[in-house]
Formats: C-alpha cells, sequence, structure tokens
C-alpha cells in the first residue's frame, strides 16, 4: 500500500536517529555537527589589546590636542602583540603599541599613527581618539568564558571552528559520521570501467550516490550483484556488518527479477514503508535491519536518484545528527508551467537556476529525463498532491544540488 510523500518523510525521521558522539580535532569538526552546547574556556582576548598600530594614552591627557596645539608625550617604550613585559602608563608618558598589544595598564585610549608626530625622544599628539577605550578591543569582547558558542545540532563551519579555537577548545563532541553501503543488483549491470558486453549497463547509479556521499565527507563502500537471492543475501549480510546504513540499487518493485524486499524478510528488517505516491521515484523503500536503516531505491537513474535526494539523503543527514537534513531550498520563478502532475501525487522535476535581477528562475526539464539531462541539473521543483500543475511565473520553492 502506497503512502503520502510528507507521511513518510516523517516515517522517515521518525524511525532514524543520531549515531553516537565522538570527540575529535578542530579539523575533524569542520562539516560534522555538534553533539551538545559547546560553551568557552577562556576570554578572548585575554586581555585588553590594540586594534590599531599606534600610542597608547590617558585619554583626559590628550582629550583638547590639536594640529596647532599638540599635547607632548615622554615615550617610555613600546610593546607588540604577545609581548610578555607589562608597562605601566604614568602622567606625561606614552608607549607604543602595535595591533594586538596588550593596552599598558593606565592607558585608556590608543592614538592611530597617522594622528602623531614625533620630535626626538618625545610624541606629539595632533587629534586625540573620539573617546575613552577608541581603538582598544576589550578583554573578552570576542568571547567570554561560558559563553555558548554553538548549539547541539549545528553543523560546524571552518569559521565557526576558528571560533572555537579562540575560545580555548581544542576538541570537541560531535556526531559520528555514517559509513555507507551502496549495492547495486542486477545481472545486466556492471562494474564501471570493465569490458561491456551487449546488452549490459554500466553501474553509474551506484557511482552517483557514492559521490553525494564523498561530496559530504560520508564513506561509501560497494557492491555490485546478479539477480540471485543468495548472492544479494550475502552482500546485505557483509554490508549491513560493515556500515551504518544500507542502500540498495534495483530490484526494487515487484517484477519477477525484483528480489530486495524478498531477501530483506527473510533476514528479518523491519519494513516501515515500500511505495510512496510520487514520481519519479515511486517504489522507494525503508526498514530496519539489525538497528540500521536501509533504503531500497529503483533502479531507472532518475527514479534512483530522486528516490535518494528526497528520502534517503535526508535519513542519511538525520542519522549524522544534522537537525535539519534535506537539500537546502530557495524560492525562484517558474520560466515555464508544469502540467505534468497527477493529483494525490508529489511529482517531482529536475532543472537549472538562473540568477537575476529579481528571483531566480527555476527552468523544469522533461519528466523523462535520463541521465544526460540529470547530469545538468541544478535543481529539484515538485507539485504538490493537491495540485495538479503549477503556472508560468508562479513562485515555488526549490531545492538546490549544487
Amino acid at each position: 500500500m502506497s503512502i503520502g510523500f510528507e507521511e513518510a518523510l516523517r516515517l522517515t525521521f521518525e524511525a532514524i536517529g543520531p549515531l553516537p558522539a565522538e570527540s575529535v580535532g578542530l579539523l575533524e569538526c569542520v562539516g560534522r555537527v555538534a553533539a551538545s552546547d559547546l560553551f568557552a574556556l577562556v576570554d578572548s582576548p585575554s586581555s585588553d589589546v590594540s586594534r590599531k598600530d599606534g600610542y597608547a594614552v590617558v585619554y583626559g591627557e590628550v582629550k583638547d590636542a590639536t594640529a596647532a596645539v599638540p599635547v607632548r608625550l615622554s615615550l617610555a617604550g613600546s610593546t607588540s602583540a604577545g609581548a610578555a613585559k607589562n608597562i605601566v602608563l604614568t602622567e606625561g608618558t606614552t608607549v607604543r603599541v602595535l595591533t594586538g598589544a596588550r593596552v599598558p595598564a593606565g592607558a585608556d585610549a590608543v592614538v592611530a599613527d597617522e594622528y602623531i608626530r614625533a620630535d626626538g625622544r618625545d610624541i606629539l599628539i595632533e587629534s586625540p581618539p573620539d573617546e575613552p577605550d577608541r581603538n582598544i578591543l576589550a578583554r573578552g569582547r570576542d568571547v567570554r568564558a561560558g559563553q555558548r558558542l554553538i548549539e547541539a545540532g549545528r553543523r560546524i563551519s571552518p569559521a565557526a571552528a576558528g571560533f572555537l579555537a579562540a575560545a580555548g577548545l581544542g576538541r570537541v563532541p560531535v556526531f559520528s559520521k555514517p559509513v555507507v553501503g551502496i549495492v547495486g543488483t542486477g545481472d545486466e549491470i556492471v562494474e564501471p570501467g570493465a569490458p561491456l558486453a551487449e546488452d549490459r549497463l554500466y553501474a553509474s547509479n551506484i557511482v552517483t550516490l557514492a559521490g553525494w556521499c564523498m561530496r559530504s565527507g560520508l564513506r561509501s563502500l560497494t557492491a555490485i550483484v546478479k539477480d540471485d537471492p543468495d548472492s544479494i543475501l550475502a552482500a546485505f549480510r557483509r554490508m549491513s556488518m560493515e556500515t551504518d546504513a544500507l542502500i540498495t540499487s534495483g530490484g526494487a518493485w515487484k517484477g519477477d527479477r525484483d528480489l530486495v524486499a524478498d531477501v530483506l524478510e527473510r533476514m528479518g528488517w523491519r519494513k516501515i514503508f515500500h511505495q510512496i505516491r510520487m514520481g519519479p521515484g515511486k517504489a522507494v523503500g525503508l526498514g530496519v535491519l539489525n538497528g540500521k536503516p536501509v533504503f531500497i531505491l529503483p533502479g531507472g537513474p532518475p527514479s534512483n536518484f530522486m528516490a535518494f535526494l528526497q528520502i534517503a539523503w535526508p535519513g542519511l543527514m538525520r542519522l549524522g545528527g544534522h537537525e535539519e537534513p534535506g537539500l537546502p531550498r530557495v524560492k525562484a520563478k517558474l520560466s515555464a508551467g508544469i502540467t505534468e502532475g497527477n493529483a494525490g501525487w508529489t511529482d517531482l522535476f529536475f532543472g537549472t537556476v538562473e540568477e537575476t535581477e529579481d528571483l531566480p528562475l527555476f527552468h523544469p526539464m522533461e519528466k523523462r529525463s535520463r541521465l544526460s539531462s540529470i547530469a545538468e541539473a541544478t535543481a529539484v521543483a515538485s507539485i504538490p498532491e493537491d495540485r495538479d500543475h503549477l503556472a508560468q511565473g508562479s513562485v515555488i520553492s526549490v531545492q538546490l544540488l549544487t
């Protein structure tokens, strides 16, 4: 019995939870999902520092300085970023400070280089800062010890990893990355690059799916098996022991050579659904085998890829800890009407997105597109179950593939 697309997506998220957490170094955490809230261990900066190359001063001593009547201060020393010495500013003196240097005790402003003139060992201040604390980055201005930096469930970007480093963290807890097993079934498919006999096809689907996993840093293991129940069972058993999730490609429907579901039944999987009112990709299924999700995908390239993008990919993202799994979306305007919808079904279309001065334009491809056009697709649009068409110029939400 088929179910609606939205219900299938809900059941997918209910059935799959994140993998256990692990502690990794900062470089390894980029692109991963935080497994807990992360808090700063130190203040950053750890002391008041200068924002400019210039001279540390007491604001009250220089506030009335002008180019015509400069304030003369005696140079008491200099300091740079990371210098260990701790200089104390006294009345009538100034200290040379470079960007990032600790501001001397007693100073409450920094005058930038362009507003001073040297006169022997003295410094003439020709223009004061606008206010006290000018050009000073106060201790803890970027981050305070104890401050929450990242919430659990958030993907850690390169900039966020740098933020964590500044806050004193060296290792962070993240959800483990799924290892994905991808098994292509069929007497007609052969390993890419091998000699191709007549009436055979290269197993392009598993390359596409493994490539998507690689792009997001997921490791995948692939296999190709013939349409033989025992061979399929052996491959599933091996993959289920070595991976965190299993994806099958081909043999998903109800024909004489569609053996995948029957083999999984023999293995004792818990079927959650098999067949969705969506096209292409209606034969997609989901179940759990030995506590791990198994996604059944049809073999035709458009159906295979669309089923992966809409069901398997969000499921894998949830397994990796993402709170909002799935493809990113943008608003776009339809360049042409889509009339190939079916009431009661979610109809999906590959297409391309063109940037304009207004909203991006989505150019739909024919629904029966094959590999050559799918390879050029940059987005996916859909007609929801309660519609059978979308008019030209409609503003819709599209999923981005790039």
